[in-house]
């Protein structure tokens, strides 16, 4: 059993048919059809561009913007009737357009373009949009991080190298080193959409456009800061497919980390944090879980955007030059991951700005050894090298383990005896509060570092 192709854009070199199955499996409307507002104004554009070397009449252009309106409200109001044979959102709207206003005046629409350009400006044209609100939920987050670091700034917790607790840190330290990071991630995307916000329209199928057709006149109508300059180049392309999904997949890393910290931090055996009811569930067996799904989530959704990038990349990395219809295959991944990232960080925001701290567990995890670095510190300001330091604390943290005392209850006769430089003064060491102030270098964890890192995020998100 067949199915006729000659009423596809492509039919008329066509005698035969096509299987049933062909088609369905070429067909890309059913997730294509998100663009169909992107693929409008690209008609339009490039109507009108026609309109003025000559290949539309002023009335026939009128015609075609007017109709591609009607269409685009049908769309958004969701009353257009998809047909037989409409394979793309390209397909569908040509087909329509010819019902609307007629098929003489809306078979000029085509005249001198090719599908291959119309879904590589498509999709810039949406991603780009796409791009610009993801960029809104993540200066969204960045501001949350900083508004609750400068909040929180006086509460102290433990700081983790391999999950063991290493020296004390400022809550709002740890709150902004995610900050940095999704600072980072801001700069990224940034910079990327530079490279997606090119056009691609007036390449015709790879060769180029044959009736001088004004490209930079297009672009400027439709948004994009530059034109592509090469024709062949520009229809193959799927870089800034692959780039956006490479940073999305780094963004990601940074959301599943921060994830698992907080699910670590919202257990009992660490007690720091409470989700909000607004973010957890329950157990359909055992009545008093209170589970932190939407982070377990966010940890889990990273490895889906991680997929979209190496299934793209898999697919793109033997593709011969120009358009080959294995570049279908990158539309899918790029929609699915612009929805898995922006919704990844408006829940990281939620779960961010309702979360509850609890500062009397995480001061009560702190433990003297935690200051043992201090202790070496000590040593270093009256002028010992601090390898010999370094060995002097460890001596001083295997007495407090041998005698079964917190280091900070060993006499200062205990520590004279470890080594005689110790004085009277070494006990001021064993305070958390002054072990954190004492860190003012950029970066660090005291008070006036942190705000300055504040502003940092503050100036990333203004730039």
């Amino acid at each position: 059993m067949t199915a006729p192709g000659e009423n596809m854009l492509w039919g008329g070199r066509f005698t035969g048919g096509l299987d049933p199955l062909m088609v369905q499996y070429n067909e890309s409307l059913p997730f294509d059809r998100i663009l169909f507002a992107e693929d409008i104004a690209g008609s339009i554009a490039f109507a009108r561009a026609n309109s003025k070397n000559g290949i539309l009449t002023k009335d026939e252009f009128g015609q075609i913007e007017k109709g591609l309106k009607t269409i685009e409200k049908e769309w958004a109001e969701n009353k257009f009737k998809v047909a037989a044979g409409d394979e793309d959102i390209h397909t569908a709207n040509e087909r329509r357009l010819g019902e609307v206003i007629g098929k003489d005046v809306a078979g000029k629409l085509h005249t001198g373009r090719s599908r291959n350009e119309q879904v590589a400006t498509d999709m810039r044209l949406w991603l780009n949009k796409r791009m610009l609100e993801i960029e809104e939920h993540l200066e969204a987050l960045m501001m949350v991080i900083a508004s609750r670091a400068e909040a929180e700034i006086d509460h102290i917790m433990p700081g983790y190298t391999h999950l063991q607790r290493a020296q004390p840190v400022r809550w709002a330290h740890w709150l902004l080193s995610y900050g940095s990071q999704f600072s980072s991630d801001l700069e990224r995307l940034r910079e990327t959409r530079k490279r997606v916000n090119r056009s691609p329209l007036g390449f015709g199928a790879l060769a180029g456009n044959p009736f001088g057709i004004d490209r930079d006149q297009m672009a400027k109508e439709l948004g994009f800061d530059s034109v592509m300059p090469n024709s062949m180049a520009g229809v193959a392309d799927r870089d800034f497919v692959v780039e956006f999904l490479q940073w999305g997949s780094m963004l990601m890393i940074h959301v599943s980390r921060i994830a698992e910290d907080l699910i670590l931090y919202s257990t009992a055996e660490f007690g720091f944090v409470q989700l909000a009811d607004a973010y957890s569930t329950g157990s359909s067996l055992m009545p008093q879980k209170k589970n932190p799904d939407s982070l377990e989530l966010l940890r889990g959704k990273s490895g889906r955007a991680f997929g979209h990038l190496a299934g793209l990349m898999m697919s793109v990395k033997g593709v011969p030059s120009t358009y080959n219809k294995d570049l279908q295959e990158s539309l899918e991944p790029m929609i699915d991951h612009v929805k898995t990232v922006s919704d990844s960080i408006q829940i990281l925001t939620g779960v961010t700005s309702t979360l509850k701290i609890f500062p009397a567990k995480m001061e009560k995890a702190l433990s003297p050894d935690m200051l043992a670095t201090d202790l070496a510190e000590y040593l270093v300001r009256k002028g010992v090298p601090f390898r010999e330091t370094h060995h002097t604390s460890g001596r001083v943290v295997a007495l407090a383990e041998k005698t079964g005392k917190p280091m900070d209850q060993l006499t200062v006769k205990e520590l004279q005896g470890v080594d005689a430089r110790f004085g009277e003064d070494v006990k001021l060491c064993f305070d958390y509060q002054k072990s954190v102030e004492q860190r003012t270098a950029k970066g660090g964890c005291s008070k006036s570092a942190c705000r300055e890192q504040i502003e940092v995020i503050k100036k990333t998100i203004d730039a």
